[in-house]
């Protein structure tokens, strides 16, 4: 009996050692509201059931300047950003931020109200609305418009005689002028995209704009959400960070796996307006994950693209190793 009890003891010791030694990290997390933030509402979800070893505090954000200013002054840790935000913010920053998952493909769609468009070269002389001025979908259109060798003028760039006008404006406000039938054509992305076309019968998917990317066959993987961490917090939390992948990972898995309960939370999360949007959009988020040396292979062809266009889509230069975490 004695010796029993040394080794009660003893088990007793080291499982309270090994409690100590997980503590556990806090960590701010921010997520954009739509597609990019989609795969994080299952961690989100263990968060809040406390089922995590570290304690997120996860924020979901409408806009990708938020959480550029967010990671700058250190209100959030880790963030659910569009990738080429997080390569501008990391030159204009030099190398404040890292790189450490990519998690979503491409999203964007042409919707038509209407049956005139079929391929890139029907948009000669159409007006495009569209959502995501001066992030991923701008440089994405302007490409794939040039590309396909029509001209584009826009209120920024404003060129005389252009085969096509893209007007930039709220996704909220094109959904709702798309769903009432005032405008007849734009780009969204999913979920704003299938919002609209569950509310307006007459609207269609025209165009999917990864398909018509693939297809100019020089820009790589069209890749446009990713995870991005602040350098210094990455420095003193290494661990804390390959927990949060490992975490990250499963609940994109989780998503893709249970698309009816991620559809719930997502809708419980603010990720997405309802869960019946989200339940028919998530097939379509291109949801991924990729972390170490693959995220580089995958995002650098795409972000080449990006920067032979406009260098300013990326920040004026293509990132070096130190953007690349691990």
């Amino acid at each position: 009996m004695k010796k029993l009890t040394v080794l009660l003891l003893a088990l007793t010791l080291v499982l309270s050692l090994a409690a100590c030694g997980e503590k556990g990290t806090d960590i701010n997390v921010a997520v954009l509201t739509g597609p990019t933030g989609v795969g994080a509402v299952g961690l989100w979800e263990a968060a809040d059931a406390g089922s995590t070893t570290d304690r997120y505090s996860i924020t979901a954000v409408a806009d990708n300047t938020q959480i550029r200013d967010g990671l700058i002054n250190g209100d959030y840790d880790i963030a659910a950003i569009a990738t080429n935000v997080a390569a501008t913010l990391y030159n204009k920053t030099e190398g404040k931020i890292k790189v450490i998952a990519l998690n979503t493909l491409g999203v964007l769609y042409i919707l038509e109200n209407g049956n005139t468009i079929s391929s890139v070269a029907d948009l000669k002389g159409r007006t495009i609305y569209a959502a995501g001025q001066g992030a991923n979908p701008e440089y994405v259109l302007k490409y794939i418009l040039t590309s396909n060798g029509l001209t584009v003028s826009t209120s920024v760039d404003p060129v005389e005689g252009a085969d096509v006008e893209v007007v930039f404006d709220e996704a909220s406000v094109i959904q709702t002028k798309m769903a009432s039938g005032e405008i007849d054509l734009c780009m969204l992305p999913v979920p704003a995209a299938t919002a609209v076309l569950i509310n307006n019968q007459d609207v269609r998917s025209a165009l999917d704009l990864t398909a018509e990317w693939n297809a100019l066959g020089t820009g790589g993987q069209l890749t446009m959400g990713c995870v991005a961490v602040r350098t210094e917090f990455a420095d003193e939390n290494p661990k804390a960070v390959d927990r949060f992948l490992e975490e990250y990972e499963k609940s994109i898995n989780g998503v893709k796996d249970d698309v009816d309960h991620a559809a719930q939370l997502c809708e419980s999360y603010g990720i997405v307006p309802k869960a019946a949007i989200a339940k028919r959009a998530i097939p379509d988020c291109n949801l991924t994950f990729v972390s170490g040396e693959d995220i580089r292979s995958t995002l650098e062809p795409y972000f080449r693209v990006l920067f032979d266009a406009d260098p300013a889509s990326i920040g004026g230069a293509m990132p070096d190793d130190g953007f690349y975490y691990g």
